[in-house]
């Protein structure tokens, strides 16, 4: 008879492997152990930070150098959980905007974007905050490699369109403004186009447009983006939807109600 391997050995064969997130069923099924032993194996190991426990059934193997933190980052094993609670994603808003440059403030929790309400996840210092998006194959996304595998990530404009979308979720439209700052520069003019085509709601373009303008780096985006707008003859819209739009001042040209004075955050 094979000698069964333990829990804390199997772990460490996945790690060697480069493999760091799997499933209760797949050890389950790998050891060939009862539901109960998986269980106090379990938690010796969560004890001994070896494993952390993101979600009831979905588990992160901690290697030495992230003992500390407590897990490795959220990059290493979001496709991973993503595809374990088997709804699609991806990852947007300032995680994205970071991973495209934009890494002034960076992120102090990993946005996800996805089709159904999901809690927050924690892992160690890593917290996987969700955003739920309806129409979530209209949003341009690229893989982009992580150190054990990839993960979906919407692309520049289309992390421009989100975080003017989920403004005041992710600190207001100062804070947007200073990411677009950094994010113009990477948004190209052509894609930018193909990008709002494929939005649902105009007034988000237009505020994109408006706040580009103001603080971003110039490029041919702009007056492409103007032409399209106009050509969908869009109706005024608040700057600041949450906001009392009675305001006099506006914006012709993005048919915008300028109803906050925007700077962007130092």
């Amino acid at each position: 008879m094979h000698k069964r391997i333990s829990l804390a050995r199997w772990v460490d064969t996945l790690q060697s492997n480069g493999q760091y997130a799997f499933s209760r069923s797949e050890a389950l099924s790998a050891l060939k152990i009862s539901k109960t032993a998986f269980k106090y194996a379990l938690l010796r190991l969560v004890a001994k930070s070896r494993i952390v426990i993101p979600r009831r059934g979905f588990y992160i193997v901690v290697p030495l150098e992230y003992k500390n933190s407590g897990s490795p980052p959220a990059s290493w094993f979001i496709d991973g959980l993503m595809k374990f609670s088997q709804h699609p994603y991806y990852v947007g808003l300032l995680s994205a905007a970071a991973i495209h440059g934009a890494a002034h403030q960076q992120p102090q929790e990993f946005h996800v974007i996805t089709d159904t309400p999901m809690r927050p996840a924690n892992a160690g210092r890593n917290r996987i905050r969700f955003f739920l998006k309806s129409h979530l194959d209209k949003t341009q996304v690229s893989e982009v490699k992580t150190e054990t595998g990839s993960m979906r990530v919407s692309t520049p404009e289309a992390t421009a369109l989100d975080i003017i979308r989920y403004a005041k979720r992710v600190g207001g439209l100062g804070n947007v403004t200073t990411v677009l700052k950094e994010l113009s520069d990477r948004i190209n003019p052509q894609l930018i186009i193909f990008a709002a085509d494929k939005e649902r709601e105009l007034a988000v373009v237009q505020r994109l447009g408006y706040l580009l303008e103001r603080f971003g780096s110039s490029n041919k985006s702009l007056e492409h983006l103007a032409r399209w707008l106009n050509k969908k003859r869009v109706s005024l819209a608040p700057l600041r939807p949450e906001r009392n739009s009675n305001a006099v001042k506006k914006d012709m040209r993005w048919k915008l109600i300028i109803n906050e004075n925007v700077e962007a955050d130092e």
